[in-house]
């Protein structure tokens, strides 16, 4: 079986702007590879800390967070008491959570994200967005963007983590 190229080389994704495809290309693509990192970890590592370095839990919970919340910012809503107790919990141990289970986790939100990305109108990248409780300056543009982006280095990230761990 031949390896497909990469996600951006394999031609736009339908129903959606040109000009958000960068960013639906850079989530699959994270997407795609996660799943063949993540392929038979076993849970029981998901919490391993080499060199200080943050746990690959951390890593997978952290990016669907980030999605969840730099969804919210770009539709101009305030996070929920749910996005902040998510995000107060990212990285902390729980023995329940698996590797199918934040994948699962990371896999919706991914869904949610490239169906805002299809529901988006290329008129509202500029519009003016703030984020956070200091409300500093953004645009619709800008927290799409920079979810994927975002994403993609919290990837490299888990790549290095996960590889340490399993050559340890």
């Amino acid at each position: 079986m031949s390896k497909q190229p990469e996600v951006w080389l394999r031609g736009p994704i339908p129903g959606l702007s040109p000009l958000l495809q960068p960013a639906a290309h850079a989530i699959l693509q994270m997407q795609e590879e996660v799943h063949t990192l993540m392929e038979d970890f076993p849970s029981s590592l998901l919490w391993e800390k080499p060199a200080e370095l943050a746990s690959p839990a951390f890593h997978l919970q952290h990016i669907a967070g980030v999605l969840d919340r730099m969804m919210s910012y770009s539709k101009a809503e305030a996070l929920s008491e749910s996005q902040f107790d998510f995000l107060k919990a990212e990285g902390i141990e729980n023995s329940q959570i698996t590797t199918a289970s934040l994948l699962g986790q990371l896999d919706h939100q991914i869904g949610k994200y490239v169906e805002l990305l299809a529901k988006t109108d290329d008129s509202t990248l500029a519009d003016y967005r703030p984020v956070g409780r200091a409300q500093l300056p953004s645009t619709v543009g800008g927290l799409l963007f920079h979810a994927a982006e975002h994403a993609q280095r919290h990837f490299g990230q888990l790549l290095v983590t996960v590889k340490v761990i399993l050559l340890g």
